[in-house]
């Protein structure tokens, strides 16, 4: 590849890293996506550490780049009442990508500081059956040149189902994101409102454990492609007290617009 040509494929494979990156977490249980309408109660909270390993195929100016990332995230959740919580995560991310074993570029640092209110406002007698709202926002933290923020505040609404009986679970999210950029070649090339949704399903599987799989699409945030990333997850969750999680996942992209795998892992403590 000629020299001229580095620094477009440098650009452009940038772009699809951030638009990798940029997007808004839920902050559901990990490993899964769709959040529940599950809350903490009043003054407890917990603590969620949890990330992921990424690696892409992107294509660029003809030529075919390997993305790698890491995504890591600490969030905590503190209980306002019986119904409602507020969390408050902040992201850490690493990317590179790699030309024919070439590294074209690397870099890593925090991403944008979220904060979400989840608002249980309907459930049945039985509370097998619950309905929540989850509006958020982000806040410009992150090196926005890097790929790790947006640059500017930007805003989240979720709307959550959840339905339970003694066997386990069903959760489906519809969510909007409005994203603003802070930089002219964002605001050309990546999209201001996306959409998402998603369905997922906990399975008791033991005492203790549970097994989970999550299904899910969302808008593209590149405005060059139309085609709306898919993905699946499947993954475990072992609860060796009842106030502490570990969990294991594997995320699949299930076309060619998705981050084509994801190795995912978490711990979360209540208290």
């Amino acid at each position: 590849m000629s020299k001229r040509k580095k620094p477009m494929l440098k650009k452009a494979s940038l772009l699809a890293v951030a638009a990798m990156l940029q997007a808004a977490p839920l902050l559901a249980t990990h490993p899964l996506i769709t959040d529940d309408t599950a809350t903490q109660g009043t003054g407890k909270y917990q603590i969620e550490l949890n990330g992921g390993y990424s690696t892409d195929m992107q294509t660029a100016d003809g030529a075919s780049v390997r993305a790698k990332s890491i995504n890591a995230c600490t969030t905590v959740t503190f209980g306002l009442s019986d119904g409602i919580d507020l969390a408050a995560s902040l992201p850490w991310q690493w990317s590179r990508l790699e030309d024919g074993g070439n590294v074209v570029s690397e870099a890593n640092g925090i991403g944008d500081f979220g904060v979400q209110l989840k608002w249980r406002i309907l459930e049945n007698r039985s509370k097998s059956l619950s309905f929540a709202v989850k509006p958020g926002v982000s806040l410009p933290s992150g090196n926005e040149g890097k790929g790790f923020g947006n640059g500017e505040v930007s805003g989240s609404l979720i709307l959550i189902a959840t339905g339970r009986n003694g066997t386990g679970a069903l959760h489906a999210n519809l969510g909007f994101v409005h994203n603003s950029y802070r930089l002219d070649i964002d605001q050309g090339s990546l999209r201001s409102d996306l959409w998402h949704a998603s369905l997922a399903a906990e399975l008791n599987m033991a005492s203790g454990l549970r097994s989970v799989a999550n299904i899910g699409i969302d808008t593209n945030q590149n405005m060059s492609a139309w085609k709306s990333p898919a993905f699946l997850i499947g993954g475990l969750v072992y609860s060796p007290k009842s106030n502490l999680d570990l969990d294991i996942g594997l995320k699949k992209g299930l076309n060619d617009a998705s981050v084509d795998t994801t190795v995912l892992a978490g711990a979360t403590a209540r208290f």
